[in-house]
């Protein structure tokens, strides 16, 4: 391949970044139950996760990661907990969900464990080296030099920005917001079952690396 296929690299993070996953969950979850600076903070935690796996899987690190097969186990694993953890609190919201809801006020101490949230849940999933690595490989060429590579990574990251902190204006609107308190514990029962399925997945999936 002589050539950078950015159609091909960007069109292909697209669709993973924007589909519904774990990460645009919680900051959807997030932007409705404490509106938009909570979901902001998550979503900038994400796209640091986001960043740092691209630069791995853009200089080749994640070549070095798959060969420590008990180092994908381990994030494997932590990130199924992570997320069956996720579960069980919207499933206790769900059945909690009774009387008058009000949006929690996020504090500089809440708003760094928001982004700590964010965070983890983006670095506890392997699996997006492993997506990402097979993205440059079929899209970038071998003779690609530093400054076009840092170039197609921050195309990566502008692209990662305007979903997740797009995912956090659309659902912390008014009307968003007001469905949600109406219809709290169906949305906590959704997002448990999701949660939950996620984690199964993880855990049962395959890594092929």
């Amino acid at each position: 391949m002589d050539s950078m296929q950015y159609g091909l690299i960007l069109l292909g993070a697209f669709v993973a970044q924007a589909s519904p996953g774990p990460a645009t969950l919680t900051i959807a979850s997030a932007a409705m139950l404490q509106g938009r600076i909570a979901s902001v903070a998550i979503a900038l935690g994400v796209l640091t996760g986001s960043l740092f796996w691209t630069l791995c899987a853009g200089f080749g690190l994640g070549a070095v990661l798959a060969a420590n097969v008990w180092l994908f186990e381990t994030l494997r694993y932590l990130g199924a907990a992570y997320l069956i953890w996720l579960a069980y609190k919207s499933c206790r919201g769900a059945m909690s969900a009774k009387g008058k809801i009000t949006l929690e006020k996020v504090s500089a101490g809440s708003f760094a464990k928001l982004y700590a949230k964010g965070l983890g849940l983006h670095l506890t999933n392997p699996k997006a080296i492993l997506f990402l690595g097979a993205l440059f490989s079929l899209g970038v060429p071998s003779t690609i030099n530093t400054q076009e590579l840092m170039m197609i990574i921050g195309f990566l990251f502008l692209q990662s920005a305007v979903i997740n902190l797009g995912y956090a204006w659309l659902f912390s609107h008014g009307v968003m917001r007001n469905g949600y308190f109406r219809l709290k514990a169906w949305f906590d029962g959704i997002f448990a079952a999701f949660f939950t399925l996620a984690a199964i997945k993880l855990i049962f999936s395959k890594l092929n690396i």
